[in-house]
């Protein structure tokens, strides 16, 4: 009987523990399709709201559609596509700017009017070679954001002025965030693609204080922005 009496108390907390357990799951199970319904509500919001400004986020896009004649519902498809990029675009700005990134983004929105390009192509531009831009200049993301900004104007100032090809210049620029000087020429700014023309055009900008030689010793990144801006100022080839 004992053993009998144990059987049927062990079954009855068995069977106690599996209810609880199955309660337990339901409950989790709630409230993962709450937390999902919320989830699905926030990103459908942000859609929107993202779509109702794609004029400012992605007007370049939105212009060549429209002229092209492309329907509606193309249209939406493709502020939908160009958006999903633009969050995934703005998520890598995030991790490498931090806190500033609200700066690069503030920049993108207006990159239209600014650079003539979309705010997709500014921020995937910015990223190329932000890394090596934040490490020139010590991790100060806020001065990165600045910087990224006044050498994308100075390529939009260059291709405008010299009629140079823009994947030409961007080209050019990504080279020189990895110390490759060969595309210097890509400029047409008078120096040729060797590191010794680019420590020619440091020292003709007089930016950096001192004068180097084609080791480009201590040279960033952020100088060679610096000094290619102060030649283009310099043949007024600013804010065209």
């Amino acid at each position: 009987r004992d053993a009998e009496r144990y059987a049927q108390q062990k079954a009855r907390a068995e069977q106690r523990e599996a209810e609880k357990s199955a309660r337990e799951q339901k409950r989790i199970a709630e409230q993962q399709a709450r937390e999902e319904a919320e989830i699905h509500d926030r990103r459908i919001a942000r859609l929107k709201s993202g779509i109702s400004t794609l004029g400012t986020v992605a007007k370049g896009i939105g212009t060549a559609f429209v002229a092209a004649g492309v329907g509606v519902a193309a249209l939406t498809t493709k502020a939908v596509q160009a958006y999903g990029e633009y969050e995934q675009l703005s998520g890598g700005i995030e991790k490498i700017f931090g806190d500033s990134a609200a700066i690069v983004q503030g920049y993108a929105a207006n990159a239209f009017q600014t650079a003539q390009m979309s705010a997709n192509d500014y921020l995937n531009l910015t990223t190329s070679f932000s890394a090596s831009l934040v490490q020139a200049l010590g991790g100060d993301t806020a001065a990165a954001a600045e910087m990224a900004n006044l050498a994308i104007s100075d390529m939009a100032d260059n291709w405008n002025m010299m009629g140079t090809s823009a994947e030409d210049v961007q080209n050019a620029y990504r080279g020189f965030a990895k110390q490759n000087y060969e595309m210097l020429d890509n400029l047409k700014l008078g120096y040729g693609g060797t590191a010794s023309e680019m420590a020619r055009l440091i020292n003709d900008a007089g930016t950096l204080g001192r004068t180097v030689d084609e080791s480009l010793e201590g040279v960033t990144f952020a100088d060679i922005i610096t000094a290619i801006h102060q030649v283009q100022v310099n043949m007024q080839m600013t804010g065209t």
